[in-house]
């Protein structure tokens, strides 16, 4: 089984397909009547799942870093094309060049495994009997489906955000992914056409729907609810997807799933998600604050890779790091806004100086190698300004509640800058202070550029390299050479 799922995954883009990674058993040869064979095996067919999200290429690091690079608040030091200088200043315009390929390849090798491991629970579902399963295993089987479902809803919305238009260009209506839901074991397949932007998102809320469904409310003690999707994650991520399809109704009634209608804002059920009393302490180990809602976690045997390592890439040399980025500290730069001061303690405790440069220090863990900080997907903070943006942009007006959950998020960090109503002439400006406060607070957590491009803007420019309006070719990544190569249904960007 793993012999031809790897060589279907090679088809899809892989560039580097493992065996065992395919397999987490010992032996290739296998058959999944084995690795399903007891509740140990198929639990660590699920765990192994995680693994193929956050390999390094991927969500665990890579994606993040090419989230923020793209815009204006990270400055390029060391002209190095395979950390991602072309992704920096734009020049990712052809097919085969190793960005594109890599990450399609490491997006849809994790979207195959996850097929590959949902089509095995639905084969084997009868033998799930007593005496080898226990009695509720079933339930069990359902809680792995949603955590699947979920990794896959997380991927495909992963890739949609670099290689396809944003929603709001058309409604949804322009080319996407091609929609790959069955495990993928030969090449038989390969030829199939791309889904519309729309059709992916109501597939990635189909899996988001299911998984909320029946994902467990939270985890035993030894389980820890940031690295393992349960309930709450579910119903977060919809909010971000909702908001990047401009459909901010919807993300009002998820969020008040999790959001109390007033202070203090702490998740009802499930996980008592609520923001920690300091920024600092979100990023300080072990990085597993009730306000983390799923991050990737790494340890030295199991790191990221030397060059796909968050600190690798933001942290100066002085701090171990290998200084790939500094902050922006030019014009129209995160360092020069007006909003992000000097004594808000995400600059006094996540921004190093070194000399005339300053670096980000959000991921300081295991300095100087291997790194083991967490790959960040998603935080409280994050739900509770998706919440204060779709109210804003619903109603139209100065809404208390938006200004509460924006002050909320602000005044844990910079007390002195809370705003009142009287701040805003109009809702447009207080949306305008919610995308700053996302600017500063997620700096560094991939971001930034989904946030640009679920409104159909221009990315801004930084020193020579200039702006990229929605126009442009470069606004999205080229279709990979690989996948062209293979698919001959598939259309170029």
């Amino acid at each position: 089984m793993a012999a031809a799922v790897c060589a279907a995954m090679l088809a899809l883009g892989t560039v580097a397909c493992q065996e065992a990674r395919l397999n987490p058993q010992p032996t290739a040869s296998l058959s999944d009547k084995v690795v399903f064979s007891t509740p140990a095996r198929v639990a660590q067919q699920n765990n192994n799942l995680y693994s193929y999200v956050k390999t390094g290429g991927f969500l665990g690091g890579r994606v993040q870093v090419y989230g923020d690079i793209r815009a204006n608040d990270f400055l390029n030091r060391t002209s190095n094309g395979v950390t991602g200088l072309l992704v920096w200043n734009h020049t990712l315009t052809e097919a085969s060049q190793n960005d594109v390929v890599n990450t399609w390849g490491f997006g849809y090798a994790a979207i195959n495994q996850i097929n590959v491991f949902l089509d095995g629970l639905d084969a084997n579902a009868s033998n799930f009997v007593a005496p080898a399963f226990p009695a509720n295993f079933a339930a069990t089987a359902n809680n792995y489906r949603g955590e699947a479902r979920l990794l896959r809803a997380l991927s495909y919305y992963t890739l949609l955000q670099l290689y396809a238009r944003p929603y709001a260009d058309g409604n949804g209506s322009k080319p996407g992914l091609p929609l790959r839901l069955k495990a993928e074991v030969d090449d038989t397949n390969n030829n199939l056409a791309r889904s519309t932007v729309a059709e992916v998102y109501t597939q990635i809320l189909k899996d988001l729907d299911f998984a909320e469904q029946n994902l467990p409310l939270t985890y035993p003690t030894g389980t820890s609810p940031v690295s393992r999707a349960h309930r709450n994650t579910a119903i977060a991520l919809k909010t971000r997807v909702y908001l990047s399809m401009g459909r901010y109704a919807d993300v009002i009634t998820e969020a008040n799933k999790l959001v109390p209608a007033a202070a203090p804002f702490v998740a009802p059920s499930g996980v008592p998600h609520a923001l920690s009393a300091s920024v600092a302490a979100v990023f300080a180990p072990p990085q597993e604050t009730a306000e983390s809602i799923l991050s990737f976690p790494f340890t030295a045997q199991d790191a990221p890779g030397t060059q796909n390592q968050l600190a690798f890439y933001f942290l100066p040399t002085s701090l171990g790091g290998n200084g790939e980025y500094s902050l922006n500290g030019g014009a129209g730069g995160i360092l020069t806004n007006p909003g992000f001061v000097a004594t808000d303690a995400r600059r006094t405790a996540l921004v190093a100086t070194v000399g005339t440069e300053s670096f980000l220090k959000k991921y300081p863990t295991g300095s100087p190698n291997p790194f083991t900080d967490r790959a960040p997907v998603i935080r409280y903070a994050e739900v509770l300004l998706n919440l204060a943006e779709a109210r804003v942009r619903t109603a139209n007006a100065v809404d208390p509640q938006a200004l509460a959950l924006l002050n909320a998020v602000r005044g844990r960090s910079n007390p002195a800058g809370v705003y009142s109503a009287a701040s805003f002439a109009a809702a447009s400006d207080l949306a305008e202070a919610i995308l700053l406060e996302r600017r500063i607070e997620f700096l560094g957590e991939g971001l930034r550029n989904t946030n640009i491009m679920r409104l159909n803007a221009t990315i801004p420019g930084k020193g020579s390299v200039p702006a990229i309006p929605n126009t442009s070719t470069n606004y999205v990544w080229p279709i990979p050479s690989t996948e062209l190569a293979v698919n001959t249904l598939m259309t170029r960007n």
